[in-house]
């Protein structure tokens, strides 16, 4: 199949705005294409690359050649030539992975360019998730949804199990099985405003849980094996050797477990959540950064133990059996009550520890791995902030055409002007987007047509996030984790935006 045709797919998928519709779209295409090419066709339309991360930065992708005029890159050699550029390494890696992006764009057409710049970059928005693809693959190989969905718990990736039900069918979903060393998606949770919402979503009594400001884990032991994966199914066992060490005294070698990795202090307050996330990150000297910043893990769920599968069974269920697995020092902070005095008590206090906040749970809900519902539903204090809209960036997708991505700022009393603290386009209604466009056109301070348009300082908008970490990024060595527009404030002035100082203050 040409990439040409995935494009025009992602591009109608983008100008529809019914489900149903997008379905239509997506089911039609997976219907004709090859079976070694589904795979990629799935990932590609879901925004994502087989190979997770090829090493590709915003500066190869400057400077690249004119576009050819008729298309003829098949979904196979541009899935080839994405691995080649992921394998270079060592040294000169730099300058052989630019030559490599450049052959790439140098045989797709302007169209086609515009589409892999988005999917590198990780800015494929055309609204073609998990919820719809799973509807689409179920469409196009005749599968009950309820069998992908179920097939997607236990192999964690939905570009290979479309691609085994589009290949195989039901047969291919029904043989998947939950397999130590390879990670399932995790479950997630939705949100409420306070402890109330959550345990009246949940059902009481319920769980309520420390939500850690850290990592999220996934740990398989097989015998003397443990491997270690991200929330994304990344393998970043080498990371952790303290984790890895702590799973290998447990009694049981046959684990699934899921959980937190988190950065404390000898206090026992959390660090900032960029300490903990660079420590996971990092791949070499491992064995000084542990000495340095030590983790923590705690784990808060159990989906296999001694051959026996528990997805299935009620959470109350799954605790009792990791209470048994696991020690109490390895295990998350939690409370079960229905008394809503006592559930705000215990929220108040975690926070009070420096942590998110809480997850409340629902005792009767299975492992729903990969969803968001109300079976987990965590509870975070809202903390806001008035800022100043500095500049905007132009849209993709359904906000092609309008002004979108903040570029926040906030007062620097010293210095005098703002200082910028982060971006974000998160909470944006479809007004919001044509009010402040045409708004912030009549603010410019330079041309309309370049990706960013800066303008005068003097809208304030009402933000709201989760918290303040440091950020080499941004000239004020601040950012905002999780950014989101509340309102704008026309009854302020940019006068009244909040201080530095006081951005600082909530700093962790």
């Amino acid at each position: 199949m040409l990439l040409i045709d995935v494009v025009r797919v992602s591009e109608a998928v983008t100008r529809t705005s019914a489900r149903l519709g997008k379905i239509g779209h997506l089911a039609e295409l997976l219907g004709r294409v090859g079976a070694g090419e589904a795979e990629i066709a799935i990932a590609y339309l879901s925004g994502e690359l087989p190979q997770r991360q090829i090493g590709v930065g915003w500066r190869s992708l400057q400077d690249l050649p004119q576009p050819k005029l008729a298309a003829t890159a098949t979904l196979t050699e541009v899935d080839e030539l994405l691995s080649t550029i992921k394998a270079v390494s060592g040294q000169g890696s730099q300058a052989a992975r630019k030559a490599l992006v450049s052959r790439l764009f140098a045989g797709l057409t302007r169209q086609e360019q515009a589409f892999m710049l988005r999917l590198l970059g990780g800015e494929l928005r055309q609204g073609a998730l998990d919820g719809v693809m799973i509807e689409a693959v179920a469409k196009a190989s005749g599968a009950p949804s309820a069998d992908v969905r179920r097939a997607l718990t236990l192999r964690g990736w939905l570009p290979a199990v479309g691609a085994a039900a589009l290949t195989g069918g039901v047969p291919a979903l029904r043989a998947f099985r939950l397999e130590v060393g390879r990670a399932v998606s995790p479950m997630l949770a939705g949100s409420a405003p306070n402890v109330v919402t959550a345990l009246a979503k949940a059902g009481a009594p319920a769980s309520l849980e420390w939500k850690l400001d850290g990592i999220r884990v996934q740990v398989h032991r097989s015998g003397g094996e443990v491997k270690v994966f991200t929330r994304t199914l990344d393998d970043i066992t080498g990371r952790l050797p303290e984790l890895v060490e702590a799973v290998l005294e447990l009694p049981s070698d046959d684990l699934v477990l899921d959980g937190e990795v988190i950065a404390l202090r000898p206090d026992g307050r959390p660090h900032p959540f960029q300490v903990t996330a660079s420590r996971a990150s990092s791949k070499v000297d491992v064995a000084r950064l542990r000495e340095q910043t030590p983790l923590s893990v705690f784990f808060f769920d159990l989906l296999r133990v001694d051959g026996a599968d528990l997805l299935d069974l009620p959470y109350s269920d799954r605790q009792e059996a990791l209470g048994r697995a696991v020690p109490p020092g390895l295990l998350t902070p939690r409370l079960v009550t229905d008394e809503v005095a006592q559930a705000e008590k215990f929220f108040t206090d975690v926070v009070r520890a420096g942590h998110e906040g809480l997850v409340v749970k629902s005792l009767s809900s299975p492992y729903a791995a990969g969803r968001r519902g109300a079976g987990w539903v965590k509870v975070k204090p809202r903390h806001t902030l008035d800022l100043v809209v500095l500049a905007a960036e132009w849209g993709h997708g359904r906000r092609q055409g309008k002004l979108s991505n903040l570029h926040l700022g906030a007062r620097d009393p010293e210095g005098g002007g703002f200082v910028m603290l982060g971006k974000t386009f998160k909470g944006l209604t479809d007004e919001l987007l044509a009010w402040q466009t045409e708004r912030f056109l009549e603010l410019a301070e330079g041309p309309a047509d370049e990706l960013t348009v800066r303008v005068r300082p003097e809208l304030v908008v009402e933000i709201a996030f989760d918290g303040v970490q440091r950020s080499p990024r941004y000239p004020g060595g601040m950012a905002l984790r999780f950014a989101r527009v509340l309102r704008y404030r026309p009854d302020k002035r940019a006068e009244d935006a909040d201080t530095m100082e006081t951005v600082r203050s909530l700093m962790l």
